[in-house]
């Protein structure tokens, strides 16, 4: 056996013997993630590099986008978070990712092994039913079960008539659609057509925000949640209240980071995140696992330090705090060396 096949058969053997995506974002308690685009364009020097190359304000440089996604993997975050953000506004000034979503996606399950791959969220009621439920099932097959489909229903309402939509209807689109990812198409279609590829297990739903629902409504259908970032204060009652309503169903937020070169430089606090050194970050996050929160997303668009140097500091000494391997991959790991 070569070392490509020896490789790859590692791969295989670590992916068939995990637990499902939902059961791998929480897995040992609380995980750390990363959300795209992986650039630093919010900072003075991206910003001035946006402009040297032309790019739109909010249009994030994707030179290295593969690289970084694939360190990311290799470093043993637990899940990469990408946006819906189909037609650029220069009011919001946010170009997400730029790709589009699950387009991207199908291109990282095919350059990442063992990293999560999250949306963050997709906005169903501007979007085809048939045609998301068969972008979904593709990248869940492609990732072999590493889709986590974050879903919501928009906060943009100058995109709803560019796809002809109705803004206000969206709540009733969003439990139309809802219900056709958890049933499949058969019941939607004339006998003898089906949309492929068929799902190898449920797609794991989190949902952003109340998507025009209930509490309870969205605590009885919704597999997770992603909240929007604030301070453990913030998340010990939010996620009270969706614990009151989900039980203890995956609660999930994001913080902007900056990681200062200084281990020991205190937290400055700033909307939706800090600026602070690896000690106040673990200290922050420790806070947070706390007040109920069992994954978070690192956004890196305000860090002034090169993204791979922060990447790898955040690796070596803030997720062994947190990240403890968990019993499906160690067996793997046992089986491939004992082959």
């Amino acid at each position: 056996m070569n070392i490509l096949e020896r490789n790859g058969r590692e791969a295989d053997l670590k992916n068939l013997a995990k637990p499902g995506a939902l059961a791998r974002l929480s897995a040992g308690g609380f995980s750390i993630g990363i959300e795209a685009p992986l650039d630093n364009d919010w900072t003075l020097a991206g910003d001035q590099a946006r402009r040297q190359a032309g790019r739109l304000p909010g249009e994030p440089d994707l030179l290295r986008h593969a690289d970084l996604a694939q360190l990311a993997d290799r470093l043993g975050f637990r899940a990469l978070w990408v946006r819906d953000v189909p037609v650029y506004d220069p009011s919001f000034g946010d170009a997400a990712q730029v790709f589009e979503m699950f387009s991207y996606l199908g291109y990282l399950a095919g350059i990442t092994r063992d990293i999560l791959l999250g949306t963050a969220a997709v906005v169903l009621p501007i979007r085809e039913p048939l045609l998301t439920l068969k972008s979904a099932a593709t990248v869940q097959r492609l990732s072999r079960g590493r889709l986590l489909l974050g879903v919501a229903s928009g906060d943009r309402p100058v995109e709803y008539p560019l796809f002809g939509r109705d803004f206000a209807g969206r709540g009733g689109n969003f439990r139309e659609q809802v219900a056709l990812l958890r049933e499949g198409a058969p019941s939607r279609l004339p006998p003898g057509l089906e949309v492929l590829p068929r799902l190898d297990a449920p797609l794991p739903l989190l949902v952003a925000g109340l998507a025009q629902q209930t509490p309870g409504w969205i605590g009885e259908h919704m597999d997770g949640c992603l909240a929007y970032p604030g301070t453990p204060g913030d998340h010990a009652r939010r996620a009270a209240a969706w614990r009151n309503v989900a039980g203890a169903k995956p609660y999930a937020s994001f913080i902007h980071l900056d990681l200062a070169e200084r281990a020991d430089e205190p937290m400055q606090r700033w909307r939706f995140g800090f600026r602070g050194g690896r000690e106040a970050l673990a200290d922050e996050l420790r806070a947070l696992r706390a007040a109920g929160v069992d994954h978070v997303g690192l956004h890196f668009r305000r860090n002034q330090r090169p993204l791979a140097e922060t990447f790898h500091e955040i690796a070596e000494h803030v997720l062994p705090l947190f990240h403890t391997p968990s019993p499906a991959v160690t067996a793997a790991a046992e089986e491939t060396c004992n082959a």
